[in-house]
């Protein structure tokens, strides 16, 4: 069995591994000696670029002259607020006093909650992003690129309520990104096992062929091509290729040739057969039935996969529906979140996720928070969401990080797992501020919290912990090491996935066997692998809860992560806004 599933990743692990004890048992060399060996021209390559030693981001306080007189205001509130209820309390209503008991309880909870929300508004902070430093830091010319992966999550059920087209400009926007092909995987969950889906992803593969190359070549914004060509906008400014016009008069025509197939699947799909749905090749359409049928995964793109018409590689695109069976609890979005967690940790395994809803194209291709289109001039049903999006979340950025809002979120890995984030350096304490001078030098005892949160994180971090010392296991103590430690309690039983939660820097052996690892694949979206595991309680996204997003945020803090709000000028993701009350009450 280990040599069926997880052999390929391990060996990788074991050889490194040995790399690394062969160096602890090299003698060790002084700074000065490593640079002798090393020529002067070279140890002038190695020096970063000015830009590359400054920090990616920096925090922009809004000024004071703009925030002291909301801040007025709320001190203001709260005094008038103090001498209400100094007012209701004494003076009670005596031929009333159950109403008017129940009246000031009422009115105690609703102030309470007005200060609670008065929090994020009391320090908003902005963050100002310079991409061109992490280009300098990590695309080095003449060196490996050494950008991270991310493997962005697009989810969707039922093509019906849910557009193909509209989830075909999502994926087709990711697949555009001004980023390298290689880094970029992209994974559609098709809860609903629906064909007309699957269908729509294979004109989208086709397309991509042509919209790729055509978006990177004139720098195209939005890469979306439904709201790239719907803009109102000169849409020659700035472009100077004399074979613009005529490219993009020719990609019109093509995308409008893909839309009316896309309309042609979406028109025939409207009626189910008695039979149920045949593929191309004849054979029955193994998602005929919604909630019975078996896990199905397709890569249409990727690094062996269709290249452009230029001949470029293109960024993976990978169709999955995980299995479902009756009599299994499935958690409808979180689940299928989790499913896709699971599969892209064994074909791809990036270190950054980030999660798109099937209606939020990327606006901003070099951009890595949400707006919508469709938006009326008087935004009668508030979909601009202009006090969330520019007060409360610059607000929340400002103490603790805002908080997972659904979409449009990028993840560290890890986090999901349920590992604690990297450990801080300590730095010693000052003699100004302890107080050895008036006191005896002892510890001060911490707080029973305070142990149970050390508690918890050394529990999470118990399966890195123990890795610190297999350089003293052989191969086949090393495989037992994983069953040991309860990995497999935590993960599910899967070397490959439990191979892949070690690598913090992420990443696929290349000596992997590619139809191994679907196998494997299809393994860990079967209805019954969370069975018994921390999956939904501890990692990954959490149950049992209707806003899935927000309890797993607040797992994520809890465990010491920081979250930051990143809001460039050129908004990254875009939505579709209900156009009527009915969708807006549903939303």
């Amino acid at each position: 069995m280990a040599e069926d599933n997880g052999n390929p990743i391990w060996k990788n692990r074991v050889e490194s591994w040995k790399e690394k004890k062969n160096k602890k048992k090299k003698p060790a060399t002084t700074k000065v000696e490593r640079e002798a060996e090393i020529p002067p021209e070279q140890q002038m390559e190695d020096k970063p670029a000015p830009d590359a030693s400054q920090p990616l981001s920096t925090i922009i306080p809004i000024p004071k002259s703009r925030l002291a007189p909301y801040r007025t205001v709320i001190i203001m509130r709260l005094i008038i607020l103090g001498l209400f209820f100094h007012y209701r309390v004494t003076n009670p209503v005596d031929s009333a006093f159950g109403l008017w008991l129940t009246s000031v309880i009422c009115e105690i909870w609703f102030a309470f909650s007005w200060v609670l929300d008065q929090f994020p508004k009391w320090y908003p902070v902005n963050r100002e992003t310079y991409i061109d430093r992490l280009s300098a830091r990590y695309e080095r010319e003449g060196e490996p690129d050494e950008l991270a992966a991310v493997d962005f999550f697009v989810s969707t059920v039922d093509p019906l309520k849910e557009p193909p087209l509209i989830t075909a400009n999502t994926v087709l926007s990711i697949l555009a990104l001004d980023y390298p092909v290689d880094k970029v995987s992209c994974y559609i969950s098709d809860d609903g096992a629906a064909m007309l889906t699957f269908e729509s992803l294979v004109e989208t593969a086709d397309f991509a062929r042509k919209w790729v190359p055509f978006c990177k070549k004139f720098s195209i914004e939005p890469r979306a091509p439904e709201f790239y060509f719907s803009q109102k906008i000169d849409y020659l400014k700035d472009k100077v290729q004399p074979s613009f016009v005529k490219e993009r008069r020719a990609m019109k025509r093509d995308y409008e040739e893909y839309k009316i197939r896309i309309n042609a699947l979406v028109a025939k799909a409207q009626k189910t057969p008695d039979e149920g749905w045949t593929m191309q090749d004849g054979t029955s359409w193994p998602g005929n039935n919604p909630r019975d049928h078996p896990g199905m995964i397709q890569v249409f793109l990727g690094y062996s996969g269709a290249r452009d018409i230029e001949g470029n590689e293109l960024p993976r695109l990978v169709y999955v529906s995980r299995e479902k069976r009756p009599g299994y609890q499935h958690h409808k979005k979180a689940g299928a979140e989790n499913a896709l967690v699971r599969v892209s940790a064994v074909l791809t395994n990036a270190p950054f996720i980030l999660n798109l809803d099937c209606d939020h194209y990327v606006n901003n291709s070099k951009a890595f928070p949400q707006r919508f289109d469709g938006i009326d001039r008087s935004d009668r049903y508030a979909n601009r969401n202009t006090v969330f999006f520019d007060v409360n979340m610059k607000g929340l950025d400002g103490i603790q990080g805002p908080v997972y809002v659904g979409t449009g979120c990028v993840f560290n890995r890890q986090a999901l797992y349920g590992y604690g984030p990297p450990s801080m350096p300590s730095f010693p304490k000052s003699s100004s501020s302890s107080c050895s001078c008036c006191c005896p030098g002892k510890k001060e005892p911490k707080d029973p919290s305070e142990l149970y949160r050390d508690a918890k994180r050394e529990e999470l971090d118990a399966a890195i912990f123990n890795l610190r010392e297999i350089d003293n296991y052989d191969e086949y103590e090393r495989s037992m090491l994983i069953s040991q430690t309860s990995f497999e309690k935590t993960f599910g039983l899967s070397s490959v996935f439990i191979e892949s939660t070690l690598m913090e820097n992420g990443g696929v052996a290349e000596s992997a066997n590619p139809s191994t690892l679907i196998k494997e694949a299809i393994h860990v979206i079967s209805c019954g692998y969370e069975e018994k595991t921390a999956w939904g309680k501890e990692i990954g996204w959490i149950y049992g809860s209707v806003t899935e997003d927000i309890l797993t945020g607040f797992k994520m803090h809890c465990r010491g992560w920081r979250s930051i709000y990143c809001m460039p000028l050129r908004p990254a993701f875009k939505g579709s806004a209900p156009i009527n009350l009915s969708d807006r009450l549903h939303q």
